[in-house]
């Protein structure tokens, strides 16, 4: 057996497929499952009870995580004038317009959030087939198109995540890093859920959130207790 398979096997043999958690269990049992050599994300997955194919049951927003993603995350911003330069100000990695629209074309993506006022989104919409396809495409309903420039890059660099539920009625998103304690985990964990529930379409009915799994990027995922979930927000 390989060493990887080994470490695979005995994070495995710390939980229970078949168990329902505690939130405050899980995330102690995430985090000593995880075997990488690396910091692993700690990864939740939501089912939500809504059809996605309906118009009306899209869910779709942001958060901005409590205690962050323990990474550093790069923001575009396409702007002009003074608000290129409060983009600056508040952080931006890469503040441009048409230089920006030029370098992605070419095939330059090493950023992992794009923002636009929206008087730029005309000239933002010349790539929104290459952004949109990498979720980085700019929009007004997840505030990345807006003209509080600074406030934006602020809530991107603090650890703001985006969601959107997937064809199946899922959704994906990071809560933080392995090496995050336990109470850090927590409190994204449940701001995320929090910003779900708040998020919930009129158009849903039944039960709103049926499952919620943990995992870190390499271990073994787990089901959590949705009520103790639900009741700690």
């Amino acid at each position: 057996m390989s060493k990887s398979a080994k470490k695979h096997s005995e994070a495995m043999s710390k939980i229970d497929r078949n168990k329902v958690y505690q939130l405050g269990t899980a995330v102690d049992v995430v985090k000593q499952a995880a075997y990488a050599k690396f910091d692993e994300t700690v990864d939740v997955a939501v089912k939500l009870g809504v059809d996605p194919r309906h118009a009306d049951q899209m869910v779709r927003g942001a958060v901005v995580l409590p205690n962050g993603l323990g990474k550093n995350v790069r923001v575009l911003v396409f702007a002009k004038g003074e608000k290129e330069k409060e983009a600056l100000d508040a952080g931006a990695d890469y503040v441009g317009a048409d230089d920006l629209v030029a370098k992605i074309q070419a095939g330059w993506f090493d950023f992992d959030t794009a923002i636009a006022t929206p008087d730029m989104m005309g000239v933002v919409g010349k790539i929104g087939k290459l952004l949109g396809p990498r979720g980085l495409m700019p929009n007004p309903k997840v505030g990345t198109v807006t003209f509080e420039v600074g406030k934006a890059v602020k809530e991107s660099k603090a650890g703001k995540v985006e969601f959107r539920v997937e064809k199946a009625g899922i959704i994906h998103a990071p809560v933080g890093k392995v090496s995050f304690d336990s109470e850090m985990l927590k409190g994204n964990l449940l701001a995320l859920v929090e910003a779900l529930v708040k998020a919930k379409p009129s158009a849903a009915k039944g039960t709103y959130i049926k499952k919620i799994s943990l995992s870190s990027t390499m271990g073994p995922g787990l089901n959590l207790d949705v009520s103790d979930v639900t009741a700690q927000i």
